[in-house]
């Protein structure tokens, strides 16, 4: 039998010492490359998740890979049996969260001027001259998130969206987590990272339906390190307390006034007008950044009464509780469980994943796969249901043990898919970081539970939460139903805000200065609330009292 190929779910039987590029192409998939198959620019990056070993050894330009990831122009065929799967990681089934869905209640103050418009045949900047030509003025707005990153086309004469585009960050190779990125791009050095992310990035772009040379500005928002990966900055800093952006240094010493970031694309080479703008949307301080700030701007906290809290729960956990009056915020370790990193069945929202599970006294009632296909593993709301339905059924305790002294629970016998105890002991890990950022940022706050009387949850993993299976096991607060609000990609909702209004931009400039960041290592109670933050019981105000 001769070696079958499957990439991006496409097969083919390749010819012996053909590269996975050319396989790729045989089949109509796009890789994304920019040196036509020479092994220069690093960017046709394919995961290899069997049959590694029937393809050449790495190659010197793939030195800096690692974890099954492969260059697929050096990648080729060496075997003549055997099956090898891969994929590209621009995964057009991935689940990714591109727009907030639950924001129609919250006060956004209503504005449009951006800051590209027209006067007769001139595009104009700030209302200065940047281009004669006739054409339709277009702007981006982008969340590079540490998984997913998404690509807004607006119209800048109107704030329509036109289009909409989404990948998964292609970083990935360098690991799961922002310190592991850090570390990479440390050692490594080259930029390798921000060239990965750009190059996908200019992918995207030249497939949105318009002339890209008629984009004139993009506003982007991420996390600190994503954002400043992007633009070329050293992150060293942000991995080293009191992680820090250099741009915060800077602000410190005096040699900027902002944090905010502007270029041109013609320095990212990205694939728009050359002379357009390329804005980094301002840090709220660490590892707290861009895109908590976006979130901010979207639930409109600088016009708020009431005292909320804002929690997006990922890889980086990022916080924000207060109103109009005072704002605190936090950022929360929490590590890549939640979104599948560090489990053993775990994966990212992709067809094949369990989402949601039910189970009986006898064993599993029933099991929600994304794309109604035979599962391949979990992901994560996938997993905060099981934990719900294992401490439901009394099979785990509150501990997070198996009660029959076994160490794991089948879902999926014939596919191998099991929750391992140690699994279980990395997502207590991750709820603790999360708990006991809450309770030292109410703390700081001087409020309780009950003091809040709205808690938004952001992002796409906690928009996909079961929210009664999050109450149960404690990873969220046991608040009323109706308090708890899942609003989504909120970060794009601000940066799209932020693209099409220079007086939201500008409010934002001043938001981000009057924020107080809570240092959660150096609280003297963080150690003790992180282990019971690993219980799994309901968050209750009884709960956080007992210590």
């Amino acid at each position: 039998m001769a070696v079958q190929l499957e990439i991006n779910t496409k097969t083919l039987t390749p010819k012996l010492g053909q590269s996975l590029f050319d396989c790729a192409e045989q089949v109509g998939v796009r890789v994304p490359t920019s040196c036509r198959k020479n092994g220069k620019c690093r960017e046709c990056l394919v995961e290899v998740v069997e049959g590694g070993d029937l393809l050449s050894p790495l190659a010197p330009e793939e030195e800096h890979l690692r974890n099954g990831f492969r260059l697929s122009c050096r990648a080729c065929v060496v075997a003549q049996t055997g099956v090898v799967r891969c994929h590209t990681l621009r995964r057009g089934q991935m689940r990714i969260e591109s727009s907030s869905t639950a924001l129609h209640d919250v006060p956004i103050p209503k504005g449009f001027d951006p800051a590209v418009s027209r006067d007769g045949d001139w595009v104009l900047l700030d209302g200065k001259p940047l281009v004669r030509i006739a054409g339709p003025l277009l702007g981006l707005a982008v969340d590079v998130g540490t998984t997913t990153v998404v690509v807004r086309l607006h119209d800048l004469e109107n704030g329509k969206i036109l289009a909409v585009q989404s990948f998964e960050n292609p970083q990935r190779f360098a690991g799961s987590d922002i310190m592991a990125r850090i570390h990479y791009d440390t050692e490594q050095g080259g930029h390798l990272l921000q060239r990965t992310l750009l190059a996908y990035l200019s992918h995207a772009i030249e497939s949105l339906p318009c002339d890209p040379l008629n984009i004139y500005e993009v506003v982007i928002a991420g996390n600190t390190t994503m954002r400043d990966l992007l633009f070329g900055l050293n992150v060293y800093t942000v991995g080293q307390r009191p992680y820090r952006s250099v741009t915060e240094f800077e602000v410190e010493s005096g040699e900027r006034k902002t944090t905010t970031l502007t270029t041109t694309a013609k320095k990212l080479r990205l694939p728009i007008y050359s002379e357009a703008r390329v804005v980094g949307l301002p840090l709220i301080g660490g590892h707290v950044g861009a895109d908590a700030a976006a979130c901010l701007l979207a639930i409109g906290i600088a016009n708020e009464d009431r005292t909320v809290a804002l929690m997006d729960i990922g890889t980086n956990t990022e916080l924000v509780v207060g109103n109009r009056h005072k704002i605190l915020s936090a950022s929360c370790p929490a590590g890549p469980a939640f979104e599948g990193g560090a489990i053993r069945c775990g994966m990212p929202g992709l067809d094949g994943a369990i989402e949601s599970v039910r189970l009986s006294e006898t064993g599993i009632e029933s099991l929600g796969i994304i794309g109604d296909i035979d599962a391949q593993g979990i992901c994560g709301s996938g997993l905060i249901d099981l934990l719900s339905e294992l401490l439901r059924s009394r099979r785990i305790d509150q501990l997070g043990r198996y009660t029959d002294n076994s160490d794991q629970f089948n879902l999926d016998q014939e596919q191998a898919i099991y929750l391992h105890e140690q699994d279980i002991s990395e997502l207590a890990q991750a709820k603790g970081a999360n708990v006991a950022g809450l309770r030292i940022v109410l703390n700081a706050y001087g409020i309780d539970l009950d003091g809040l009387d709205r808690f938004y949850l952001a992002g796409g993993f906690a928009r996909h939460l079961d929210l009664d299976a999050a109450r149960r096991i404690g990873l969220i607060p046991d608040l009323p139903s109706d308090k708890l609000i899942q609003i989504g990609n909120a970060s794009i909702e601000g940066a799209s805000l932020a693209l099409c209004s220079t007086s939201q931009r500008a409010d934002l400039e001043s938001l981000v200065r009057r924020i107080d960041h809570v240092e959660l290592e150096t609280d003297e109670k963080f150690f003790d609330y992180f282990v019971e933050g690993c219980q799994f019981i309901p968050m209750t105000n009884t709960t956080c009292q007992q210590s």
